[in-house]
């Protein structure tokens, strides 16, 4: 190969990286916030109140739920909680901006208890996916 194939080698690479640095620099929030809302599995539920949403997914015997704001971007006061008959909640709550959560408890076939807030929104969901 001659010294100007592999320029043009090394100007492609060069261009295909410098073009994904920049892709990955527009928009790092919305991807990050979009890969780590979600939790494993398949979703079984979307449960709405008035401040936002909280997301129900399954995989095995694991329920996973999350929180998320109907108006993204301004911290407020986020809670989820799945708790599984027998069990203990778990819980993630504390100043948020996007999402809380995700928290996972292992269910097996036992009904969830599922919590979601946001700011003065609340929701509770009584025992379901029995």
């Amino acid at each position: 190969m001659d010294s100007g194939a592999i320029r043009r080698r090394l100007a492609l690479g060069l261009a295909v990286l410098t073009a994904s640095g920049l892709l990955a620099v527009v928009a790092p929030g919305e991807a990050q916030a979009a890969s780590s809302a979600h939790c494993p599995g398949r979703k079984v539920r979307t449960l709405p109140f008035s401040t936002g949403t909280v997301l129900v997914y399954k995989r095995g015997g694991y329920v996973c739920a999350v929180t998320l704001a109907k108006r993204p971007g301004v911290k407020r006061t986020m809670k989820v909680s799945v708790q599984a008959r027998g069990n203990r909640p778990v819980v993630d709550e504390g100043r948020y901006a996007y999402h809380a959560g995700p928290v996972t408890v292992h269910a097996g076939r036992r009904c969830v208890w599922l919590k979601g807030r946001v700011g003065a929104g609340r929701y509770s969901s009584g025992w379901i996916l029995c």
